[in-house]
């Protein structure tokens, strides 16, 4: 199932990530799953996956930074500064997988032509 749409392609290889998201390679398999749909620029198409899954990531991760405060844990100051860093790294995390994914899908793409 190779498409022309770009977009739809990498929405693919997000639901993908969110799906699997209690695995800790779930954005190398959506990266994966991108850029084997897209069969080129596998970088390009496992990033853009990898930002848009990024997006339900980060809603629980501010989600949880709002919890830890309402329930008291230390200072708004810290909370803050802590949902920064986490949502800084969890960004990272799954765009640099889901980017490598993309780049593997390709290269599995053609390795398994039709």
């Amino acid at each position: 199932m190779s498409t022309d749409n770009s977009l739809l392609n990498a929405v693919i290889g997000a639901a993908v990530t969110v799906v699997f998201s209690f695995a800790g390679v779930s954005p190398l398999l959506g990266g994966a799953t991108a850029g084997y749909l897209e069969r080129r620029d596998g970088a390009r198409i496992g990033a853009i996956s990898g930002a848009l899954a990024t997006l339900p990531v980060l809603m629980f991760v501010a989600l949880a930074g709002v919890l830890l405060g309402f329930l008291g844990f230390g200072n708004v100051f810290n909370g803050i500064v802590l949902v920064l860093f986490a949502a800084l790294f969890v960004g990272l995390y799954v765009v640099v997988l889901s980017t490598v994914g993309g780049v593997l899908g390709v290269y599995l793409a053609e390795e398994f032509r039709e």
